[in-house]
C-alpha cells in the first residue's frame, strides 16, 4: 500500500519521457544539423521536462493527493477493523480454557469467519484503490499526450523529447525547452476543465 502512489509517477515519466515522434507529411526528405536559432531543417526539436512537469501540472498534484488521502483513510479503517478483530481473539484466548468444548469450537469458527472476512475485505478495497489509481493513470496519460500532440500541431515540430535527470538524454540545451509552456497550457485546460465541472457538482 505504501508504494501504490508511485505508480503515478510512473506513468507519468512514461507519457513524457518516452520519444514522441510526430512526423507532418510535409516533412522535408532530408534534416539539417540544429542551427543557431535551435532547428532541425525547417522545425524546431523540443523537449520537456518531466521532472519540472511533476512538480508543477496541478492534475498530477490533485491527483496524488487524493490518492493519498484515500491510502490513508483505508489503512485507517483497516487498523481498526484489524485491532476489532485481534481483541476478539485475545480474548477467547483467555476466556477459553474456562468454555466447554461446543462453546469454544463454535467461538472459534466464528472468529476463523470472521478473520476470512475480513481478509476478503481487505483485498476487495485494495483492487478497488488500485482500480481508481488506474484509471487516474490513465487520464493523467492521455492529458499529456492529448495536449502534447496539439500543442505539436499548433507549432509543428519534428520531435518533442522528454528530458530528465538521469534519463538517456545526457544533455539538453535550454533553448530547445518548452517545459513551461506544456505546464502553462496543461494546466489552463485542467483549470477550464475544472471550472465546468463546479456547476454540475453544484446542481447535485
Amino acid at each position: 500500500m505504501k508504494n501504490a502512489s508511485l505508480a503515478l509517477n510512473v506513468v507519468l515519466l512514461v507519457a513524457v519521457a518516452v520519444l514522441y515522434f510526430l512526423h507532418f507529411s510535409s516533412r522535408t526528405g532530408s534534416v539539417s544539423t540544429a542551427d543557431s536559432t535551435g532547428t532541425v531543417g525547417s522545425k524546431p526539436l523540443v523537449y520537456v521536462n518531466s521532472d519540472s512537469l511533476l512538480t508543477q501540472y496541478d492534475f498530477y498534484k490533485d491527483a496524488k493527493k487524493a490518492f493519498e488521502q484515500k491510502r490513508a483513510q483505508l489503512d485507517l479503517d483497516l487498523n481498526t477493523r484489524g485491532t476489532m478483530l485481534q481483541r476478539k481473539i485475545q480474548q477467547f484466548q483467555q476466556q477459553g480454557p474456562g468454555m466447554i468444548a461446543a462453546e469454544a469450537q463454535a467461538k472459534q469458527m466464528m472468529l476463523q469467519k470472521e478473520g476470512a472476512e475480513f481478509e476478503q475485505y481487505r483485498q476487495k478495497a485494495a483492487n478497488d484503490l488500485g482500480e481508481d489509481e488506474a484509471k487516474k493513470n490513465e487520464e493523467l496519460y492521455n492529458n499529456i499526450s492529448t495536449y502534447i500532440q496539439k500543442y505539436n500541431r499548433e507549432n509543428g515540430y519534428h520531435f518533442v523529447l522528454g528530458y530528465s535527470k538521469g534519463g538517456g538524454i545526457l544533455y539538453a540545451n535550454p533553448d530547445f525547452d518548452v517545459t513551461q509552456k506544456i505546464i502553462a497550457g496543461l494546466n489552463k485546460e485542467y483549470k477550464d476543465s475544472q471550472a465546468k465541472a463546479a456547476p454540475a457538482t453544484e446542481k447535485k
